[in-house]
């Protein structure tokens, strides 16, 4: 399974979705980068996203979007083979 990582914060319900579907496919391990507990990740995530809402989902070095992009790969048939790092 490939590596992810994902910049959110504590109270985005987008962000807690987003882990329920990730757990829902098997991912038992999330990297949480907190940027409401640091503020420096939150300029180093809009620097690589050009987006400034959480959540920011990297599936291995794939850079995915926010809960309605991982969603939208799902429905799709996109987010399994991207998990399994088949990309």
């Amino acid at each position: 399974m490939s590596k992810i990582r994902m910049y959110s914060t504590a109270v985005c319900p987008f962000c807690q979705r987003a882990e329920m579907l990730l757990k829902s496919k098997g991912i038992a391990e999330i990297e949480k980068i907190r940027i409401d507990l640091d503020p420096a990740r939150r300029d180093e995530m809009i620097e690589k996203t050009g987006r400034r809402t959480v959540p920011q989902i990297y599936i291995g070095e794939v850079h995915v979007g926010g809960f309605d992009d991982l969603a939208a790969l799902d429905r799709a048939g996109k987010l399994d083979p991207l998990l399994r790092g088949q990309a």
